[in-house]
């Protein structure tokens, strides 16, 4: 039986998702991006009425701003984006359990042995009604016999598309795209099959294996199959996806870091996102990686293992700032600052008690912990935050004229 994969794309997911949440905006040129005072100012994902501007991802605000002077500029909220991601992925799980997600926005689906019989051009159809109606957002799907295929129709045709790609047409709908519409293509491989005279997929397809192999080693082999449609790779079941190994946060700050106070308030800000999210997803971890990028661009990374497992925001936050002091001696002054966890156990495996800590105390901060995640999914990320920010709202990010239409509930 051959395959039937579906590529399901969300249309500009970020700037679909922040219009149909801000019903004021929907009718106007929107983009998702960073903050310019925040030196995070790059376009993020843009609307359908921006593009017509030719506004597009990865530029600079400013140079968005030329194109389009009344474009709409949102900073991004991921917490709403991972929220709308995991409600597409059950409206896919409705029709089989092999999906593999590839990114918040995207996923495979093989619906080869679908229950009902039905073929991937009606359960592509299906989809995509419910996405429009139950997300109200739309979709762009490739309907095909293998992965790489499948993606490629998903980008042929947007938005609120389908394009199906099969063996008897394949020729006429791929072989004519540039090389970099093919999936793993990136802008260094597409350079050197240029200089080769490689342009097109066709011309890819129709160059010998040999001759791939020996300018790519055997990623020209891979290549050979991708543009020949020989792709067999499998679609992953959902409940099979591989195991988070890390868990991380980083950020260009807004201002250069210039001593530990500064410093203490942004890896509070980041450790805070890293224990949360340890929390959500049941672990707790034991190594924490603090990585440095001084303002002339130059970078290390350095961790250290705890004594025992925890995803308590103030000990990773603890631990962060004792491994930076340890080993930053303030030559330069800092640009960005990341913080992660690794070394994971289930955080229903029982710590070990030791004498020499406070495991009364420990338990409380669990507890305070709980419950802040409590009041931030009630009440959004700033309704509670500790009394430490308040010394650089700047660096913390919190301005709550700006975040909230809501008080903060206080601080601890």
């Amino acid at each position: 039986m051959e395959r039937v994969i579906l590529h399901s794309d969300c249309n500009s997911f970020y700037a679909s998702v922040e219009c149909l949440h801000r019903p004021e905006i929907r009718e106007k040129p929107v983009a998702v991006g960073g903050d310019v005072e925040q030196r995070h100012g790059i376009i993020l994902t843009k609307n359908q009425i921006a593009k017509r501007y030719h506004v597009k991802t990865g530029e600079a605000l400013w140079q968005a701003k030329q194109k389009c002077p009344d474009l709409v500029i949102v900073p991004p909220n991921y917490e709403l984006y991972i929220r709308f991601s995991q409600m597409a992925r059950r409206i896919y799980r409705d029709y089989t359990d092999l999906v593999e997600p590839f990114g918040l926005d995207e996923a495979w689906l093989d619906v080869t042995a679908d229950s009902r019989g039905r073929d991937g051009m009606t359960i592509a159809e299906e989809i995509r009604g419910r996405m429009k109606y139950e997300l109200g957002i739309t979709v762009s799907i490739g309907v095909s016999y293998n992965k790489i295929f499948a993606k490629l129709g998903s980008d042929y045709k947007k938005p609120d598309a389908i394009t199906p790609i099969e063996k008897k047409n394949y020729r006429e709908i791929a072989w004519p795209l540039p090389c970099s519409d093919l999936l793993y293509v990136g802008r260094a491989t597409k350079q050197k099959l240029e200089r080769y005279g490689i342009h097109t997929i066709g011309d890819l397809a129709n160059t010998p294996e040999r001759t791939l192999r020996g300018w790519f080693g055997k990623w020209g082999e891979v290549l050979s199959c991708f543009a020949n449609g020989l792709d067999c790779s499998p679609v992953a079941r959902y409940d099979n996806q591989p195991t988070v190994k890390s868990v991380g946060n980083s950020t260009t700050t807004p201002r250069d870091l210039k001593n530990d106070e500064d410093v203490k308030i942004i890896l509070y800000v980041l450790a805070d996102s890293v224990a949360r999210r340890l929390r959500e997803q049941g672990f707790k971890g034991r190594t924490v990686c603090v990585t440095v990028r001084d303002n002339q661009l130059f970078s290390f990374t350095r961790q250290h293992t705890l004594g025992s497992y925890t995803n308590i925001t103030s000990e990773i936050s603890d631990a962060g700032l004792a491994l930076f002091r340890r080993h930053y001696r303030w030559e330069r002054p800092i640009r960005s600052i990341g913080i992660s966890m690794t070394d994971f156990v289930p955080d229903t495996v029982p710590s070990q008690a030791d004498l020499y800590r406070d495991e009364a105390g420990r338990e409380r901060l669990e507890h305070l912990d709980s419950a802040v995640d409590w009041l931030k999914n009630r009440f959004g990320s700033f309704a509670v935050q500790p009394a430490v920010l308040l010394t650089d709202r700047q660096l913390s990010g919190f301005d709550p004229k700006r975040d909230h239409t809501i008080h903060p509930v206080g601080y601890f």
